[in-house]
């Protein structure tokens, strides 16, 4: 299996995609080979300053302690765990997590092994042998290992409290289709889903998708932020949670951290839309739907 690379600088690094292609042959995507690390930095560029939130090891810290917590469950597991906590070790904006030569950093000179671990399916008889993605070491925000459980903690939290983004990380549909829709950067939009999942309204991974089709379609003729409003958006929570990090010890690996100040979403926004999603998915066509569903189904959802 893939191991961890030999060699660590002190700090992260940015890492292109055409560069990260070089690295990304069929011996790492099957777990057969290492990511070759003294020739992968050669080619990164640095981060820019000397800020503590620029720090490898604590990254690699969390993510290790990651595989240990899970290392006898499903690795799927891990996701509603490590999504939080490492939105709170690296403390970036928006405007830097959508850098995609960060996320190709850490999942081929942080974490190759990790991704790995966690994205190589159980091998199948008759089957030929199974292999990572590509695009989970070098792809879109919504399927790259890393990018995904970010943009997932960034965007289903609620102000400061990462309890809805652990609830949208433990259903694996939530990381799919919602994640890729512009809508869900609406919060109470993204709220509102959660509530869903969370009050057992929407239970599977089938469901999930019936619902984010159904919200999708439903916002084309009705404005979600004129309906349910937002608190205006203000900056000064976020600078000041990133300043933050110089003095900031590692996030806990029991409670949950905190994440930036900003005012969270208002719940008569939150009532209103899980009122309406509810309407609307109560009629949406659910594939494979049945009067009631099994508890195999139920699991599905959870785990899938």
């Amino acid at each position: 299996m893939t191991a961890e690379p030999t060699y660590f600088p002190e700090r992260l690094a940015l890492l292109s995609d055409l560069n990260a292609a070089r690295f990304i042959t069929e011996g790492l995507l099957t777990g057969k080979e290492d990511v070759p690390a003294m020739a992968l930095n050669k080619v990164t560029e640095a981060l820019p300053g000397e800020e503590a939130r620029a720090a490898l090891q604590p990254v690699r810290d969390l993510v290790d302690d990651a595989m240990t917590a899970f290392r006898d469950d499903k690795p799927t597991r891990a996701d509603a765990w490590l999504a939080p906590r490492l939105h709170a070790t690296l403390r970036l904006s928006r405007r830097e997590a959508a850098n995609r030569g960060l996320w190709n950093y850490l999942a081929l000179g942080v974490a190759p092994d990790y991704v790995v671990w966690r994205h190589l399916q159980e091998p199948k008889k008759d089957e030929k042998t199974p292999a990572v993605t590509a695009a989970r070491f070098r792809g879109a925000h919504y399927t790259q290992s890393f990018a995904r459980l970010w943009w997932a903690a960034e965007l289903f939290r609620n102000g400061p409290d990462y309890g809805p983004a652990v609830t949208a990380c433990t259903h694996q549909d939530m990381l799919q289709l919602p994640l890729r829709q512009d809508l869900i950067d609406h919060r109470p939009t993204a709220q509102a889903m959660v509530r869903l999942v969370d009050r057992g309204i929407v239970r599977t991974g089938r469901e999930i998708n019936a619902l984010a089709a159904a919200v999708n379609t439903s916002a084309a003729t009705l404005m979600y932020d004129v309906l349910a409003p937002d608190v205006e958006r203000d900056g000064e929570p976020l600078r000041h949670w990133i300043a933050a990090a110089e003095s900031a010890g590692p996030v806990g690996r029991r409670a949950l951290p905190e994440g930036p100040g900003e005012a969270q979403v208002p719940e008569e926004s939150v009532a209103v839309l899980v009122d309406h999603f509810a309407d609307i998915f109560a009629d949406a066509p659910v594939r494979g739907k049945r009067t009631e569903d099994t508890d195999e189904d139920r699991r599905a959802g959870a785990e899938a």
